[in-house]
């Protein structure tokens, strides 16, 4: 009927009964229309994305545009990595950063001037800033400079250039081949986020002696920081000018009338910066003790941030379960879910044949091993020893003359070596000493395939783990416990192992890291610890600091 004609009672029947009959037309007409909506809000939302790829497709075909980032976009039709629709659905409007850009952000700011260049940091920084304007133009600079930023870092070594100080023995250590392959594994990962996460990790030991540093300068840095006359050692019941200096030194605090007095309580305090500094906690300030406190804190903070730039460069691990060796600790340590678990002594190289840095898995252990003699070892000490003494002295060491380097080489009459010319360096002689109690290896050797020839062993001569200092052997470490390493590492102990047969390979399940570092200031149970410098590297360490900058 038309608009306010009257409706007959025929007519009213007629409509009454199609809605009686088809009670769900209106509802199917509402839902076809939602449904509609629907469809074009999708589709206004896939088209929102079209843009920023025609956009990123433009600045990638630019000249001068960086070319694994640009076939990693194409491989993936463009789709970008950083960039998402903005807003709450359904009323997205636009596009803009995802989350992880602000993430990467901060890695990007820890991370310089080591893992990553002044120039791809503030490139992806700046560009970060200005994509907030949600421009396609804006977001694409921030997508490629994102993008070469990521791959910059993640193909850093952990401690970026300064890596040059550690030599990356295994290939699980290498870093992903180019840009391209960096992003795909970004991509491909449960989620961005994931994956930042597992570039930023650090070992713990760079952790640990991150916040040591912060707790040292909380006891010691905001003390007087000025000079105590040298002299005679101080102690309980000395009194004068210096103990009252030395009491400001260190804010301790006496009555009047005992400022110029050495007490009980000052003996407490000289001890306990002792105990902080890496001296023998004596109660006694002797002189080695008053040039440690007029180095200044800022000394001791200096050297702890040069520590700082080694452990950085140690990888971290998964699982936390690692091995490390420090030289100027003479120590090794058992890791266990990133803690100390167990330690040893351990004898390192001497001053001229110092324990390398170096980053490495054992495979393998070897029972009852041959000692392979280092072939400057052979040329400077054995060839000598047989030019002046004979071959009797090679037979009493159980030493044997080999055929050549290779896994098939045989033994050979040493009557036959041109001794002389080993003794010059014109004739590389492969020399090993039999397995047995006075075998070098000793009873067993830990084997992490590198190019160094280091490695971690038994050895026979268990009184050389009674010295303070254990500078002793050509450059790999000799174990105080090696029988309990190899419990550790298989977790059970072992037979004896002159059962186990001669020069008996025993592979593990899965290979183990081991860092050799070398840690003047080290993270300990009650704070900060500082080792002696037995190899002097840590005068160039500290220069190299200042000259590009303290960064903790």
């Amino acid at each position: 009927p038309a608009h306010g004609a009257p409706v007959s009672a025929a007519q009213f029947g007629t409509e009454k009964g199609r809605s009686t009959r088809y009670p769900w037309r209106p509802l199917a007409a509402a839902v076809g229309g939602l449904i509609a909506a629907l469809l074009l809000l999708a589709a206004s939302i896939l088209n929102s994305g079209q843009p920023t790829r025609a956009a990123l497709a433009a600045e990638l075909s630019r000249p001068g545009a960086p070319a694994e980032v640009a076939a990693f976009y194409r491989a993936r039709g463009g789709a970008p990595l950083w960039t998402q629709a903005s807003g709450l659905w359904p009323f997205w409007t636009r596009a803009s950063l995802r989350p992880e850009a602000a993430q990467f952000a901060s890695m990007i700011a820890d991370a310089l001037p080591v893992e990553i260049s002044d120039s791809a940091a503030k490139r992806a920084l700046l560009a970060i800033g200005v994509a907030s304007s949600g421009r396609p133009q804006d977001l694409v600079k921030a997508e490629v400079a994102l993008s070469v930023a990521l791959g910059e870092y993640a193909r850093a070594p952990p401690g970026g250039q300064d890596a040059t100080a550690l030599e990356f023995v295994d290939p699980a250590f290498d870093a992903p081949a180019n840009v391209r392959e960096v992003l795909q594994q970004a991509a491909e990962a449960p989620s961005l986020a994931r994956s930042l996460d597992a570039w930023r990790r650090r070992n713990p030991i760079y952790s640990a002696l991150r916040s040591d540093l912060a707790a040292y300068r909380h006891a010691w840095s905001g003390l007087p920081q000025f000079e105590v006359p040298l002299g005679s050692p101080l102690q309980v019941g000395a009194a004068g000018e210096r103990v009252r200096h030395l009491h400001q030194r260190l804010s301790v605090t006496p009555d009047a009338k005992m400022e110029s007095i050495f007490t009980a309580r000052t003996k407490a305090a000289v001890m306990r910066f002792q105990s902080a500094h890496g001296l023998q906690a004596t109660g006694r300030a002797d002189t080695p003790t008053l040039m440690a406190l007029n180095a200044g804190a800022a000394h001791y903070e200096q050297l702890i941030m040069a520590n700082l730039k080694r452990a950085r460069l140690l990888p971290p691990v998964a699982d936390g379960r690692f091995i490390l060796v420090n030289p100027a600790a003479g120590q090794l340590w058992l890791y266990e879910s990133a803690q100390p678990t167990k330690s040893m002594r351990v004898v390192v190289g001497t001053r001229e044949t110092p324990t390398p840095m170096m980053a490495g898995q054992i495979h393998y252990v070897v029972f009852n091993p041959y000692w392979e003699v280092p072939a400057d070892l052979t040329r400077s000490s054995i060839a000598p020893k047989v030019l002046q003494n004979g071959l009797a002295v090679f037979r009493a060491e159980r030493l044997q003359a080999m055929s050549d380097w290779s896994d098939t080489a045989v033994p050979i009459d040493p009557a036959a070596v041109d001794w002389e010319a080993v003794a010059d360096g014109r004739l590389d002689l492969r020399v090993r000493q039999q397995p047995g109690d006075d075998n070098m290896m000793g009873a067993v050797k830990f084997m992490s395939p590198n190019e160094l020839g280091i490695y971690l062993h038994d050895t026979p001569n268990k009184a050389a783990f009674k010295n303070p200092q254990r500078l002793l052997s050509a450059g790999c470490v000799r174990l105080e416990g090696a029988d309990d390493l190899v419990t550790w590492l298989f977790g059970r102990r072992m037979t004896d192992a002159t059962s186990l047969g001669v020069d008996n390979r025993i592979d593990l399940d899965t290979p183990m890291p081991v860092y050799i570092t070398y840690l003047t200031a080290a993270p300990g149970a009650e704070g900060v610890t500082f080792h002696p410098d037995v190899y002097g590297r840590d005068p160039a360490a500290l220069a190299a600091l200042e000259l590009a900058g303290p960064r903790a």
